[in-house]
């Protein structure tokens, strides 16, 4: 009996402050109610009344549940004229025969458990992360580290992936396999990586050595029978920027609308056109000897797309670039004449972050009219130290 009084009294002390806010705004009113010396007046007279009832039957103990925190998850300050909402696109696929569904955690859009015999295990995660996600080079190599493989080069990562299909396009799939660092167990790890429409997307295995080896057929087709739709955002105005899941970390700074207007522009040799995604007005893709490709990305922003400064910082960080200031911008940036007015012209070396292959980039930034135009030439140093001036007449004759 004293127990129920413990408890009884315990909980109108854990509930006691909360309670007393909301009586205040709907059935009481006034301050004296949030006085610690009502609450412990009215603990002293629950006992006494609970006491009186000693030895009947109609005691009764109710338990209060605890208020719901707030989730663990939320997003932090959104760049200026960021979209405030972004939607998370929609997967479906083929469910391989032994996978359960689990419940997706904070960064994973599906998840899936299998079970093997004796008690073995893997476990199988989806996560699309914005941008280069920090370069498959870098991915593997971190997977690698934890199966307790050594680091490998650039051109040896090129050997190990596999071609795979995820959602009608090209992937990589890598196979590692070596002992946990935790326990030291047999572990073995497939991961394919795909990059579209601005998004790294990850599906990860892992688990018992062989119970992962012998599910990777099953993998394999799982990844093939995935469909990937972006998911159709009602109620925006007509000239709002499209939301996709990539807009949750990614700079607002050059995202275009492909609700803009294609300027008059001459497409030049070698230049293959392709669908660039909803923060794209144009992409187009060159490729070179051996299979190296470079390609040119158009956007739009309205105003000045978050300034140059920015736009130039984010280019320079896809190629593992320390960030520059204003007067260090300056030395390096060019004025461009084109079309009705100036542009600026930009260029950098370095590492492409998705890769881990030497890249460069060509970059040209034009304002017309409150709007402005992100022109960007990346990929293969060569190719683009080839395109470069093709690149620059395509940017000074576009007519807007």
């Amino acid at each position: 009996m004293r127990q129920q009084y413990r408890h009884m009294i315990e909980n109108e002390r854990m509930v006691r402050k909360p309670r007393a806010r909301r009586e205040q705004a709907t059935n009481l009113s006034g301050s004296w109610l949030l006085d610690g010396r009502l609450g412990r007046w009215v603990a002293t007279l629950l006992l006494l009344v609970l006491v009186s009832g000693c030895g009947r039957e109609d005691v009764k103990v109710y338990r209060v549940a605890k208020e719901s925190a707030e989730p663990s998850g939320t997003l932090g300050q959104l760049p200026a004229g960021h979209p405030e909402v972004a939607a998370k696109p929609q997967l479906t696929w083929e469910l391989p025969a032994g996978w359960m569904a689990a419940k997706p955690g904070e960064f994973r859009v599906a998840s899936f458990n299998i079970k093997g015999e004796n008690g073995k295990q893997a476990d199988v995660g989806v996560f699309p992360l914005p941008g280069g996600a920090g370069g498959d080079f870098a991915n593997v190599n971190r997977w690698r580290g934890q199966v307790g493989l050594e680091s490998v080069t650039a051109q040896e990562l090129k050997e190990l992936a596999q071609s795979v299909e995820i959602a009608g396009q090209p992937a990589d799939l890598y196979d590692l396999s070596g002992k946990s660092t935790g326990s030291d167990d047999p572990t073995r790890i497939l991961a394919a990586i795909q990059h579209r429409d601005g998004t790294a997307w990850f599906f990860k295995m892992t688990g018992d050595d062989q119970l992962v080896a012998q599910q990777k057929a099953a993998f394999i087709k799982f990844l093939k029978s995935v469909k990937l739709e972006q998911p159709q955002m009602a109620g925006l105005p007509p000239s709002h920027p499209p939301i996709d899941g990539s807009s949750l970390s990614r700079p607002m700074s050059a995202a275009a609308t492909s609700s803009v207007a294609k300027p008059h522009w001459q497409v030049p040799a070698g230049w293959s056109e392709t669908p660039g995604g909803q923060f794209l007005v144009a992409k187009f893709n060159i490729t070179g000897k051996g299979g190296a490709q470079a390609a040119v990305n158009v956007s739009s922003s309205t105003g000045d797309g978050g300034g140059l400064l920015a736009n130039v910082n984010r280019w320079r960080q896809q190629l593992g670039l320390s960030p520059v200031d204003e007067t260090e911008l300056s030395k390096s940036a060019n004025p461009l004449d084109v079309a009705g007015g100036k542009a600026t012209l930009v260029e950098m070396s370095g590492t492409d972050a998705r890769t881990g292959q030497p890249a460069r980039v060509v970059g040209a930034i034009v304002s017309q009219s409150g709007q402005t135009w992100f022109y960007k030439l990346m990929g293969d140093a060569k190719i683009v130290e080839n395109q470069r001036e093709t690149f620059t007449q395509f940017v000074q004759t576009v007519r807007y």
